[in-house]
């Protein structure tokens, strides 16, 4: 008898339900598409002055900067839990306009986890994600409008552009430990800009001071 008992093994006992340490109002969270608000989370607002340095057009920034300091985009986002495959996510509104014939962008960042992928959806509005690659410097123009998907890979700085009159609109998804660094994108900027010519955002070169 005691034989058959040490051939027993023990009951497994399954991992702690990541699901018990999600609060509640994580799991289930309401937005609108008028203030790109998630719930009641908090928005990171960037004005124009916060843009500082991001244009190519320094004089038609400071033009415009002397007219006032608008809102240009803001951000809510959700962060549930922490750890391997669990995912955050942001909802972000960038308003309509440009300084000279550049349209208004987002700061752009590369993940601090370099290999980060990221989604975006376009939920609204008519834009474009500007996609730099790290190491070779490679760019390509993305458009990012509603109903469509963009994939960013990693070691890729980018950038959200407003291509369109109304509001973007869209909803960034991307893994826990992704993280945000600004400090290349404020130091080396991107290498190519997003202007309108003959009514059409172009891609083309930054140029060289």
């Amino acid at each position: 008898m005691s034989q058959i008992r040490d051939n027993i093994k023990p009951a497994q006992v399954p991992p702690p339900c990541p699901l018990a340490a999600i609060a509640r109002d994580d799991l289930f969270v309401h937005y609108t598409l008028e203030s790109a608000r998630l719930g009641n989370r908090p928005m990171v607002e960037r004005r124009l002055a916060d843009l500082r340095g991001c244009f190519a057009d320094e004089a038609a920034f400071e033009a415009a900067l002397r007219q006032g300091n608008p809102l240009l985009y803001s951000v809510s986002s959700v962060e549930p839990a922490a750890g391997d495959g669990q995912l955050h996510y942001g909802l972000g509104i960038l308003q309509p306009g440009k300084i000279g014939a550049e349209y208004y962008l987002t700061k752009g960042h590369l993940h601090a986890h370099r290999p980060a992928a990221e989604i975006y959806v376009g939920l609204a509005g008519e834009g474009a994600m500007l996609l730099e690659d790290e190491a070779t410097g490679e760019s390509r123009l993305v458009p990012l409008r509603t109903h469509s998907v963009v994939y960013v890979p990693g070691h890729t700085a980018h950038r959200t552009v407003n291509t369109g009159a109304a509001p973007l609109v869209y909803l960034g998804i991307y893994p826990s430990n992704a993280g945000h660094d600004y400090a290349p994108v404020a130091k080396n900027n991107f290498r190519h800009v997003v202007i309108e010519r003959d009514g059409k955002p172009m891609l083309v070169p930054r140029e060289k001071k």
